[in-house]
């Protein structure tokens, strides 16, 4: 009997986080095929920038290859300074993905850590940050990013992504410490406040796994809005350097109506791997909210 009673009691547990996460893939093939396209297409931008492209090569000046037709020498072509095109495409987009995750990742961390412990202990420490919240929130952060940007000398993609972290943590912050206020009063907190578990135990041990689905959806949203920002920003001229490869400087060369109407293969490319990659992640992304949804209903 105690073994049917087991079987029974397994059969009819809830399905886990990664379970639905799964299962809502399989549903919706879109999903599917842009998470596997994301995966392969950030591995291999990686390995072969890594291991296949020396950057300062990359970036030297050759005028014989002015304006070089894709085929040939160049496959993608060559722009104004006859630099090979998929060699930047290739290195603009690892810059564009590693600060992306860099930005994600550390205002996640920050973001989670903060919301936590304002929803969980409340009181001054909830009134602080959420004062802190609501400056960052009602100053343009972006004329902010570029004013810094603009006054920090020689800046390198380190302190670009410091910067750009400075002002992008609240969003996350102000999610989780919402959701964490609900979670806090639950039974299973007030039962383990009884027992007297440690406070950050009980946060870190049992309020944050049962927001695990929702932080994944928001840091996936995220990403896609760094990369969007930074390009944006790498576009406009405040981003990274003109010497490092960015996928925004390769776009900002159709600002040239000589360029966008007759040399199409120095900004094109470009955009359709940006065009590509907001797609793809926006799609992993309602696949991932679809399963957090249905994680909730079923408990």
């Amino acid at each position: 009997m105690a073994k049917r009673k087991r079987k029974k009691y397994t059969k009819n547990a809830p399905p886990t986080g990664l379970q639905v996460i799964f299962r809502e893939f399989l549903k919706d093939r879109v999903a599917f095929f842009s998470f596997v396209s994301l995966v392969i297409v950030i591995c291999g931008v990686f390995i072969w920038s890594y291991l296949f492209i020396d950057q300062e090569a990359l970036m030297r000046i050759n005028l014989q290859d002015r304006y070089a037709e894709p085929g040939g020498k160049f496959l993608f072509g060559a722009d104004q300074g006859g630099k090979d095109i998929l060699g930047q495409l290739i290195v603009g987009a690892k810059n564009s993905l590693f600060i992306a995750m860099a930005i994600t990742i550390i205002t996640g961390i920050f973001g989670v850590i903060v919301g936590l412990i304002c929803g969980y202990f409340g009181g001054w420490i909830d009134n602080l940050f959420m004062r802190i919240i609501d400056f960052f929130i009602t100053i343009p952060s972006l004329m902010l990013i570029i004013v810094f940007v603009t006054v920090v000398p020689k800046y390198t993609v380190a302190s670009f992504i410091f910067i750009m972290s400075m002002f992008l943590w609240t969003g996350t912050a102000r999610l989780v410490r919402s959701k964490t206020l609900t979670e806090s009063r639950r039974d299973y907190v007030l039962a383990s406040k009884t027992l007297g578990t440690n406070d950050f135990v009980i946060i870190f041990t049992g309020i944050l796994p049962n927001l695990s689905s929702i932080i994944i959806v928001e840091m996936t949203l995220n990403f896609a809005g760094n990369v969007g920002i930074e390009t944006g920003l790498s576009y406009l001229g405040f981003g990274l350097p003109m010497s490092t490869p960015s996928l925004g400087t390769l776009v900002s060369h159709a600002n040239n109506p000589l360029v966008l109407q007759q040399y199409w293969w120095v900004w094109l490319p470009a955009s359709i791997f940006i065009l590509f990659m907001m797609l793809a992640i926006n799609y992993v992304g309602q696949a991932l909210r679809r399963s957090a949804d249905s994680k909730q209903r079923l408990g």
